[in-house]
């Protein structure tokens, strides 16, 4: 089960904050976490039931540092589509 800590950060990029003004929010998570986990996280905690939710897996680049071969983590980022009536305090900008 899917808990509020695997909810890495919301996104605000210029494109997301346009979504914003279309009642979608951009979710940044663990791997784990499924389109069922986020919808209960949302429904628990925000209280707000999603309309639709739409996912994609973000895999880490590699990368060098000082010579070092190193991988940045795998994410899940999820595209939220809130109700047109649904306010969530903690994401306004």
């Amino acid at each position: 089960m899917a808990d509020i800590t695997d909810i890495k950060s919301i996104m605000y990029t210029e494109k997301s904050l346009a979504l914003q003004e279309e009642g979608v929010i951009v979710v940044q998570t663990a791997p784990k976490v499924t389109k069922n986990g986020l919808k209960e996280i949302f429904r628990e905690y925000f209280g707000v039931t999603p309309l639709k939710i739409n996912s994609m897996r973000v895999k880490g680049k590699s990368k060098r540092f000082r010579g070092i071969e190193g991988k940045r983590p795998d994410t899940k980022k999820f595209y939220v589509k809130l109700p047109e009536d649904a306010k969530i305090e903690s994401l306004a900008v």
